[in-house]
């Protein structure tokens, strides 16, 4: 048990799944897990267990940001001894072949958060992914008829910046997409020395203004989801 994770320590699988929304946890435990049994409703920041092609599998809500993210995976990874995390999220494409629905694996985050400014005093650190999950993730999606951008992403602490037009350095440094958490996850993997990775669905573009439907984001959700479970019990 952690101070937000109400859980045993033999209640959470070693290999988990990080989606933002912890209903999107829900809905992966009722349709892409077997035998699944809830152990975290702390601030209803949803937790399951179950099995996936005969591994244990845990899925756990984080919430939106890096304030967030950092609370659930710094107990996750030191208090209940995870070791491989996949985030799976949405995020905003900055690039003009970057539509809506596809898929983007981030390499590396670049970030606007002051969290790695308090922690390295001011020191600038290069969080970056597993490159094992990431080879491993990248082969299934190609293998299921996905062809994934693989590249650096942003991790903003502002969904809603003064200027709308601030994504644009990022993309002609060639970042390819906008999100809010996957900094602190690779920051947090290096230090508790464990593997993560972000598989992320593009739900809107801030080249084209596109926006994705609730149902077109099930749809994609659910091959993200699929792709990440096969990845983590590689």
């Amino acid at each position: 048990m952690s101070i937000h994770i109400d859980a045993k320590t033999d209640e959470i699988a070693d290999l988990v799944l990080l989606p933002g929304d912890p209903l999107r946890a829900r809905f992966i435990a009722e349709n892409l897990l077997t035998s699944a049994a809830q152990y975290n409703t702390v601030r209803n920041m949803l937790g399951y267990t179950g099995v996936f092609n005969g591994k244990r599998v845990s899925v756990q809500g984080t919430g939106m940001g890096i304030p967030s993210i950092s609370i659930y995976v710094n107990e996750l990874f030191r208090d209940f001894g995870v070791r491989r995390a996949i985030r799976i999220g949405t995020a905003g494409s900055i690039q003009s072949d970057i539509k809506i629905r596809d898929i983007v694996m981030a390499v590396s985050a670049c970030t606007d958060s002051a969290a790695n400014g308090i922690r390295f005093g001011g020191r600038s650190y290069a969080p970056a992914a597993s490159f094992k999950l990431l080879r491993t993730a990248y082969d299934i999606a190609e293998a299921k008829g996905c062809k994934p951008f693989v590249g650096t992403v942003v991790s903003t602490d502002m969904f809603y910046s003064e200027d709308p037009d601030e994504w644009k350095l990022w993309a002609k440094f060639g970042c390819l997409a906008v999100e809010m958490e996957c900094a602190e996850l690779y920051t947090l993997a290096a230090k508790y020395r464990r593997e993560a990775l972000a598989i992320l669905t593009i739900s809107d573009s801030l080249v084209s203004g596109e926006l994705t439907g609730a149902l077109e984001r099930e749809t994609s959700f659910t091959r993200m989801a699929e792709i990440a479970l096969e990845t983590v019990v590689s």
